[in-house]
């Protein structure tokens, strides 16, 4: 059985990771609304990937006898002034997620659960691809002028995400 506080932790990452999904899914649109489909995809992509994240919390709560309790979805950003805002948002997010991440690990050590530090241990090390992936581009986004072709040369790049 999977401890109370534990369980408890993790059906609020379930709404979290779904949270995340929402602003990244709210990003495409806003990039598909201003004609930057490269970026559109890679949002895209990365609103799938928080989905998977949420299903395997909710595996997990499942697979050792919990009971998973879906909580309410807030309304994610939806307006951004630049491609820059908009990665700096999934920076400070995915900082954010990491944090919240470590917290739910604190709890597993502090219940004795070792199946869950097993399976966080994974998380932990996506959040260091999570954070690695936004911060690059904001980066990049950085040293590019906003309005010029390096943009658009940005948005194929990214637009060939797999």
């Amino acid at each position: 059985m999977i401890p109370k506080a534990v369980q408890d932790a993790m059906n609020e990452q379930i709404k979290n990771e779904i949270y995340s999904g929402y602003i990244y899914l709210s990003a495409s649109a806003h990039f598909a609304n201003n004609n930057l489909p490269g970026f559109a995809h890679w949002m895209r992509h990365q609103a799938e990937e928080e989905l998977e994240h949420a299903m395997k919390f909710f595996d997990f709560i499942q697979d050792r006898g919990g009971t998973v309790t879906l909580q309410a979805i807030d309304q994610p950003p939806t307006m951004w002034k630049s491609p820059l805002e908009i990665f700096e948002t999934a920076l400070k997010h995915e900082q954010k997620v990491t944090g919240m991440i470590n917290r739910i690990y604190e709890i597993a050590v502090k219940e004795n659960d070792y199946p869950s530090q097993v399976m966080l241990h994974w998380f932990i090390k996506e959040q260091v691809e999570e954070e690695k992936n936004a911060g690059e581009i904001v980066e990049t986004l950085k040293m590019l002028d906003a309005h010029g072709p390096s943009l658009l040369m940005l948005d194929r790049q990214l637009g060939a995400r797999a």
